[in-house]
């Protein structure tokens, strides 16, 4: 049985005006009629789950209930983050509540808002992570790249595969285009996804090896949790002393049980409104229209999503339209990834 623990606590801001504040990207139907947090959970229907626990804000709570509720009779755990301290200590507090569950239990991470086109693959690769973690390891998925991108992190695969896994090298950070294509042509280096599979276990001995204090005080917070109706609050004087830190700095940097499987499936993290055109169906202009009253004339290479207004478009290619309530966002695709300095804009400006 594999439990399955989905981190809904990120923003989002690169997508805004739609995702922004209480309704960030995970709660959104961006590339079907389900949300990004459904369709996660729903790719993993077929294999041997456990009940899943959920990891988020305070204020998403009752959105990760009623959106998981839509999709599963199956009631999740959902865990209740005081403040933001990265993805190691909500990971640790989530293996905690898996070990309620089952002492022995195998866990996968999941970031809510990633897109992962062939299901079938992406279940393949878990069954031997599955089996993988069932024997001490610590797995991480690692993406086989389809171009030299600049904008992702990278794993290092070396040796042997075995059980469908190879060993894990090293992380490397973003790196620059001639890098990037260094790491494409060798075909050692995959794109760090964000996933895992590991005993939960197994995690919390490593964190405790490598970080004490974190392991410590994750553990004391989901210990001294409150239960809420629904909802399990994590111990807010527990959680608040801890010193954040992502699980590859914390953990699997450090690890000498990492082990990457390589993951062929069509996965986005969808990133951007660029990335969103990307994986979308095209018309025969090679745009992306999202809404029931969008009008264009000489209009190429675009995304232009509506929302209650009319959207009419005359003479445009290679940009991006978003309307939302509240705001309205024209830009650039080239340019697009500077939509996270107006979010921040915003927000500074209250």
């Amino acid at each position: 049985m594999i439990i399955p623990i989905i981190l809904s606590g990120g923003a989002g801001t690169r997508l805004w005006p739609l995702s922004w504040g209480d309704h960030p990207k995970q709660f959104l139907p961006l590339v079907s009629n389900k949300t990004m947090i459904q369709e996660t959970l729903l790719r993993l229907k077929g294999l041997e789950l456990g009940a899943p626990i959920i990891s988020c804000g305070e204020g998403h709570r009752f959105m990760v209930a009623q959106q998981i509720g839509e999709i599963s009779e199956e009631k999740p755990t959902i865990l209740l983050e005081p403040m933001a301290k990265n993805t190691a200590p909500a990971i640790a507090a989530a293996c905690c509540a898996a070990m309620k569950q089952d002492k022995d239990a195998v866990v996968i991470v999941l970031p809510s808002d990633h897109v992962i086109a062939d299901v079938q693959a992406f279940q393949k690769a878990v069954k031997a992570a599955a089996v993988n973690a069932e024997n001490g390891y610590l797995v991480t998925f690692g993406i086989v790249p389809t171009f030299p991108a600049t904008g992702y992190g990278y794993v290092k695969a070396s040796g042997t595969e075995a059980d469908g896994a190879y060993t894990l090298e090293k992380f490397v950070e973003k790196p620059c285009l001639e890098k990037a294509q260094e790491y494409l042509a060798s075909g050692e280096y995959a794109w760090n996804s964000g996933m895992f599979v590991f005993k939960a276990a197994a995690f919390l001995e490593e964190l405790k090896e490598f970080n004490p204090e974190m392991a410590a005080l994750s553990t004391e917070a989901f210990e001294k949790a409150a239960t809420d109706t629904d909802f399990i609050r994590l111990n807010s004087e527990s959680f608040g002393k801890i010193k954040g830190d992502s699980i590859d700095y914390a953990v699997m940097e450090k690890t000498q049980k990492g082990r990457v499987v390589k993951l062929n499936a069509g996965w986005d993290d969808v990133g951007s409104w660029s990335a969103l055109y990307d994986i979308s169906q095209k018309d025969e202009n090679q745009n992306v229209l999202k809404g029931d009253d969008i009008i264009t004339l000489d209009t190429t290479s675009s995304y232009i999503r509506g929302g209650k207004r009319t959207i009419a478009t005359i003479g445009l290619d290679d940009v991006v339209i978003v309307d939302s309530d509240d705001a309205l966002l024209v830009a650039a695709k080239g340019k697009i990834q500077d939509v996270k300095k107006i979010a921040e804009q915003i927000k500074a400006r209250g």
